[in-house]
């Protein structure tokens, strides 16, 4: 269910774009109309909207729990280290010529505003969906039965095949969204909410968007790379921020004591069906 929601809301904004960018592309009306969208599928997930005796439930598998300002903060500054490291590996593991990388849409013939707009609201609807189905539902349900590193895990492998089937199934591509899905489940985990996660997935595909795929054609591969000053580079870039990354989910793991995602699990589980 986790993999048809988010295939559905990726659907529905695919269509609501091409129809947009087709018909009226200085108006980006389609951002506005898929806000709407998944303002109410949120909603809804949250347990808010027609509510029934699974509300309850709906609401604590959501796992949109506040957190703390403190907490917020410092999940973000382990979502910024583990994203400059994994800006790095990407770099690195396309570099290496196996992966066939992600094709980003040629906007540059939109207007600004369009392309700003489109852009943002494909990172939101990334964001949320997956925070929200695969962070907050499915993972809250495997750590009713598993341990958090192994719910961790299946829910990062879950997503695979959606990964895959758009950027192929090269060791490299599962790699590295493996390394983004496992930093975002134990984001969730620690902070016993999915609302720092889907800031720094939401900031991670901006960056990726604007930043890193768009530049992967003009990148030396193979035998080339070595050559290229800037491949060593990145990969002290990988390796330095990984290391400051791993620093920063302990200390997180130290000021998020007792708000493990059990205590969710525990709520839900004993909900009214």
């Amino acid at each position: 269910m986790a993999l048809v929601l988010t295939t559905l809301a990726s659907g529905l904004w695919t269509a609501l774009l091409l129809v947009n960018l087709q018909i009226s592309p200085k108006v980006p009306w389609a951002v506005g109309a898929m806000s709407v969208l998944l303002w109410s599928m949120w909603q809804y997930g949250g347990g808010r909207w027609w509510p029934s005796k699974t509300s309850p439930a709906r609401r604590a598998l959501l796992r949109a729990n506040r957190v703390s300002p403190r907490v917020f903060t410092m999940a973000l500054v382990s979502g910024a280290c583990s994203l400059v490291a994994l800006t790095g590996i990407w770099i690195v593991l396309f570099q290496t010529g196996l992966m066939r990388g992600n094709q980003v849409s040629e906007l540059s013939r939109y207007p600004t505003l369009t392309v700003v707009a489109v852009l943002t609201m494909a990172a939101l609807v990334g964001a949320f969906t997956e925070e929200a189905a695969f962070r907050g539902y499915f993972q809250v349900a495997l750590e009713r039965e598993f341990s958090a590193p192994v719910a961790i895990v299946i829910a990062a492998l879950a997503l695979t095949p959606g990964h895959g089937v758009t950027q192929g199934f090269a060791w490299p591509t599962v790699l590295f969204y493996l390394l983004v899905d496992g930093m975002l489940g134990l984001t969730a985990y620690l902070c016993n909410s999915v609302w720092p996660g889907v800031a720094v997935h939401a900031i991670g595909l901006l960056i990726f968007f604007a930043l890193v795929w768009p530049f992967d054609s003009r990148r030396p591969l193979g035998g080339n790379a070595v050559a290229d000053w800037w491949f060593w580079l990145h990969a002290a870039q990988a390796v330095v921020f990984s290391v400051l990354a791993v620093v920063a989910f302990h200390h997180l793991s130290s000021v998020t004591p007792g708000r493990q995602a059990d205590v969710t699990a525990r709520t839900a589980a004993d909900a009214p069906r």
